[in-house]
């Protein structure tokens, strides 16, 4: 059997920056040991694979280690690949997913994805977790991820996690965040618990990120950065409904194909 495979570097104008994503368009479902194999032998931070399915597509996507509940970059990254490779035609897609419906639709030079919106809730900080991060904690909120606020953009970007440390937390993942110096925040990610050291760009991390910043500066239509050495940008704007749009650009950086023909 072969597959196609698409390597789309997403929330980036141009390959090598924001966040890469493998998209695997399928017939029909691989078994899910396969599909967990094919995503940790491209060991990229997610790889996504759709089915059509009525008037859309059913949308997987899965870490080297795990398959996840939803992922912002990779959905991005498989609207892109339908939009510019497959000829979809449609200017909204429906993607069906663990986290219920998903839309993307065209936006100009962006794709602008509805996702469910989440709130955050203030906790106390866990033991040793300042510590596994190396930076004081100003405030920590709790969604799927920890949500870390700290002081300022040179805190975020001088982060120098202990990874070991950080896994040990019964968490999704750990976002770090400050106000920016040209946008109006900054984040980084850190997900060992899932099997991804660092992600460069996470697209879902913001659909609690942007609702606390919302409140926090006033403002329902925010610039966002995230990354570390490597970064991307988005736009999040928070609905009335319970919904964000998280809206950005994506570049193909491969097109090619995988050969499972003599897999176990």
């Amino acid at each position: 059997m072969q597959v196609p495979l698409y390597q789309v570097d997403a929330f980036s104008d141009r390959a090598f920056g924001g966040n890469p994503a493998a998209v695997c368009p399928l017939p029909a479902w691989l078994d899910d040991e396969t599909l967990q194999r094919i995503a940790e032998e491209n060991n990229l931070s997610e790889t996504a694979y759709f089915v059509a399915e009525g008037e859309g597509y059913r949308l997987r996507w899965f870490t080297p280690g795990v398959e996840v509940d939803l992922c912002g970059h990779a959905t991005l990254a498989a609207a892109w690949v339908l939009f510019n490779e497959l000829g979809e035609r449609r200017e909204t897609l429906r993607f069906f997913t663990r986290s219920g419906e998903l839309r993307v639709s065209r936006n100009g030079a962006l794709l602008a994805m509805d996702f469910p919106l989440k709130q955050p809730q203030l906790q106390t900080p866990p033991a040793g977790l300042a510590e596994a991060l190396g930076c004081q904690i100003h405030a920590l909120y709790l969604c799927d991820d920890y949500i870390v606020v700290v002081e300022n953009q040179a805190v975020v970007e001088g982060l120098q996690p202990d990874f070991a440390a950080l896994a040990r937390y019964d968490v999704r993942g750990v976002a770090v965040t400050a106000p920016g110096t040209d946008v109006d925040f900054v984040s980084r990610w850190f997900g060992p618990q899932v099997g991804v050291n660092e992600d460069p760009v996470t697209g879902s991390a913001h659909t609690a990120l942007a609702p606390y910043w919302a409140e926090r500066l006033g403002k329902r239509s925010l610039r966002a950065r995230q990354g570390g050495a490597r970064r991307g940008e988005l736009q999040c704007d928070v609905q009335d409904n319970g919904r964000i749009i998280i809206s950005g650009q994506a570049a193909l950086y491969l097109r090619g194909t995988l050969y499972l023909e003599n897999r176990p």
